[in-house]
């Protein structure tokens, strides 16, 4: 395959890379051929809404995916209105990027609460505002599952049929689900799950990082490298083919050792990677 091909599909989440400031993502992707970014909302607030659009825009890149709203679990009225309030803010700025997705990871328990279930219908509740905002701004969303571990502190959707249970009263072209190997890769249910995502239109995101174990210290920041790790990748991207996504495949990793190096160095090191492991 070469390296054009390859990276048809390519996309480069922003945290893969997080040494790197807007600029020179921007010049970084331009200068490997790489035509999709995903982006994150701290760093492109510090550098401006209007102007990361602007720099975007100029150099011809697709942004592939807007990370991150939600957090919608908070069982009191402050909290709730302080989500929704933010979650709006959210969608106006994947609306002024031109955004395929905004990336939504749930929230976790409060403090306090046990009630799985409840913090799940809440999530629902909250969607019911935003849905509508949101697809009056032309953003989709996506809501994440994430691996069980984070349950408890980040996300109490842990499967994808979870995901896609929440997101079956809203229009798929309003609510998706974002299929990410690094969390999903260990659930039998998942070849059938995508399927039934692909059948309905709610595949709106595709997201690969690879499990390596001993587990670092400090979970969130210990994805894999692409082939390093337990995950067949190519299986994985191949699944979201068959469900019928034809969409960006996004490289998110958050990793502090590639962090720690040059950044050209790693996003060529990323592309070799993806090419071999995934494409």
């Amino acid at each position: 395959m070469s390296r054009a091909s390859a990276l048809a599909r390519f996309s480069l989440n922003q945290e893969t890379v997080r040494q790197w400031s807007m600029p020179e993502l921007v010049a970084g992707c331009t200068a490997a051929g790489v035509g999709a970014v995903g982006l994150w909302r701290d760093p492109v607030r510090r550098f401006g809404v209007r102007e990361t659009a602007k720099l975007i825009a100029g150099a011809g890149l697709r942004v592939s995916s807007l990370c991150r709203g939600g957090f919608f679990t908070a069982a009191d009225p402050v909290g709730r209105a302080a989500a929704l309030e933010d979650n709006r803010r959210a969608v106006e700025e994947a609306a002024a990027l031109g955004a395929d997705a905004l990336v939504l990871v749930s929230g976790g328990l409060p403090e306090g609460d046990r009630d799985l279930a409840g913090a799940r219908l809440r999530i629902v509740d909250i969607l019911g505002e935003l849905a509508p905002y949101a697809a009056a701004h032309g953003v989709r969303l996506g809501i994440e599952p994430l691996h069980p571990m984070y349950a408890a502190d980040r996300c109490v959707v842990s499967t994808l049929g979870q995901a896609l249970d929440i997101a079956e009263p809203f229009p798929a072209s309003q609510v998706g689900v974002v299929v990410d190997s690094y969390h999903l890769w260990w659930d039998e249910r998942v070849p059938a799950e995508v399927m039934r995502a692909g059948e309905a239109g709610r595949i709106v995101s595709v997201q690969v990082a690879d499990w390596v174990t001993p587990l670092p210290e400090g979970v969130l920041l210990g994805r894999g490298q692409l082939g390093d790790g337990s995950i067949d990748l190519r299986a994985f991207r191949e699944l979201t083919d068959a469900a019928g996504y034809r969409g960006p495949v996004e490289v998110e990793i958050f990793n502090p050792g590639l962090w720690a190096r040059d950044g050209e160095e790693v996003l060529g090191e990323v592309i070799d990677r993806y090419r071999e492991h995934v494409a």
